[in-house]
């Protein structure tokens, strides 16, 4: 099956999604984190097809997110660590971990825990903030053309504006 490419979209999340969207490849990231590192190691934990575990590391390896290095120069046999794009992502790991444990394994289900490591407690949950420290939900925020959007970009947003305006029928 081929996949529809969403590079063209003028949407970072789109694009991120491109990349990242597949749930292999979020585990891959997810585990590199843990620690794993080799082909073998992925393999064993996760369980896929070596085709598809093979893909998504070069897919990960050809957008910056992991780095493949040689064992030795003289074995075909490598490791990955995560990148500092790759170590990025670890917001959004933390992020879906957290949601999987409220939303699907419940209180007192988790499956992991994330720990500070100096202190040994739990993580604080993941919360967007402003600037100035508050947090936000997502009716304390707007959205707004940046300066990477195009002109269909430019005309959604005008068109949700005359949306905004229109008296309710």
């Amino acid at each position: 099956m081929t996949r529809t490419s969403l590079e063209a979209f003028n949407c970072s999340a789109a694009r991120a999604l491109d990349i990242l969207g597949d749930k292999w490849t979020m585990l891959i990231v997810r585990d590199a984190f843990y620690g794993i590192s080799t082909f073998t190691g992925f393999h064993q934990r996760l369980g896929m097809a070596r085709n598809i575990l093979a893909d998504r590391l070069q897919t990960l390896v050809d957008h910056g997110v992991l780095e493949k290095i040689a064992v030795r120069p003289d074995v075909e046999r490598f490791t990955y660590r995560l990148t500092e794009r790759g170590r990025d992502l670890f917001p959004l790991i933390v992020a879906l971990v957290q949601w999987g444990d409220k939303w699907i394994s419940g209180a007192g289900g988790e499956p992991v825990r994330i720990l500070d490591k100096a202190r040994r407690a739990p993580v604080q949950s993941m919360a967007v903030t402003s600037r100035d420290g508050r947090y936000l939900e997502a009716r304390d925020v707007t959205y707004a053309p940046g300066p990477g959007a195009d002109a269909e970009t430019l005309a959604l947003f005008e068109r949700a504006a005359e949306q905004r305006k229109k008296p309710a029928e």
